[in-house]
Formats: C-alpha cells, structure tokens, sequence
C-alpha cells in the first residue's frame, strides 16, 4: 500500500511537533532524563522522515523496528528516572537488555516468532510504564493534572506497537490498510499528547 500524500502532510506535522519538543525540552531535569527524552523525541521524528520517504515499506526495515524500540524505552526510562528513584538502576538494566534482545534476535534470521515476541514484551512493558505512572504521579498529587497527557501519549504508542506486533504475527487485529492508514494520524495525536503533558511537567 502506497501512502497518500494526506498521510506525508500529517507525519510531516507530526515531525515538527516531535522538533519543537527537541528545541525547547523539559526544564528542571536531570542529565539523564533529558537525554533520554531527547533521544526518545529524535527517534520519533527520524521515524517518521523514514516513512514520509521511505513508505510504510520502511515499517518492514529491521533497521526502522529497532529504531522505534528505543521511542517507548527511552521515554520511560526518563519517566523512572525521574520519578521512582528506588528503581533507576534496575529499569535502565531492563532497558539494556531489552534492547539488546531486539537487536540480537532482528540482526539474524528466524523462522520462529521469537522476534515478534520479544519485541511485544519490551514494548508492552515500556508502554504500560509510560501509560501507568503519569496517572500513577496525577492521582497522588505530585504533578500537574495535565501531565496525565503523556499517559494518553503511552497508551496511544502502546496501540500503535500492539497493532503492528499483532500485523507481523499474522494475526492482526485491524486489516493491514486499516492499521497504515490510522497509523500518521495516531503517530501525530501521540506525539501531540506527549508534548503537550511535558510542558505541564
């Protein structure tokens, strides 16, 4: 499937919102998160410069699938590191070796659905992580209430990957047409929600 040019003009917007996020960040954090965010908002907006030139082709590159693992593990990383501190050092471990686990079993060819797997457990455990603990941080007062924003933005990003895990098992949720064309637009909404729950930070 071809993407329209429609679909080009929402990823291009949307990698301008994830640029703005680059430039201006997060103020008042600490080195860690803010590369780990910045790194998180670069990825998205490489991604999305891959598919506007590429084509949803780009989404089959083993090179794009590991690229878009390190959205959903460095924005939680940043929101662990920041907020639960008792579990920095055991979440960036899980980073670690979560990614290299995607890169290891992407890297060399299997006919297994190992891969699949692996990449829907690193990416569910990110994306619950940055769905749960703005909500987690809303509901006990300790943030802003529009910081519940980059829940919505995980949660979206968790449908995102789910859906797409779910396409490449063969046993999709949503028919292929459908997933690529919902796909800009929730790319965008994502990126939105999370700009805009960071700046309530």
């Amino acid at each position: 499937m071809k993407i329209t040019i429609i679909n080009r003009l929402i990823l291009l917007v949307m990698c301008h919102v994830a640029g703005y996020q680059i430039i201006t960040g997060v103020e008042g954090l600490a080195t860690l998160p803010m590369i780990a965010y910045t790194v998180g908002f670069g990825i998205l907006l490489v991604a999305g410069l891959l598919i506007i030139i590429l084509g949803y082709d780009a989404l089959d590159s083993p090179v794009v699938v590991i690229l878009s693992t390190v959205i959903p593990l460095s924005l939680s990383l940043g929101l662990v590191w920041e907020n639960l501190a008792r579990y920095q050092t055991l979440y960036l471990v899980f980073v670690i070796l979560g990614f290299l686990a995607i890169v290891i079993t992407r890297s060399f060819p299997m006919k297994t659905k190992l891969p699949v797997i692996v990449l829907a457990c690193v990416h569910g455990i990110a994306g619950m992580t940055i769905f749960l603990l703005p909500f987690f941080l809303v509901f006990t007062g300790r943030v802003d209430p529009g910081f519940a924003l980059v829940g919505l933005g995980g949660a979206l990003i968790g449908l995102g990957g789910l859906l797409l895990s779910f396409l490449k098992t063969g046993k999709p949720i949503l028919s292929r047409i459908t997933i690529l064309k919902i796909l800009p637009g929730l790319l965008l909404v994502t990126t939105a929600a999370f700009v805009l729950g960071f700046s309530r930070a």
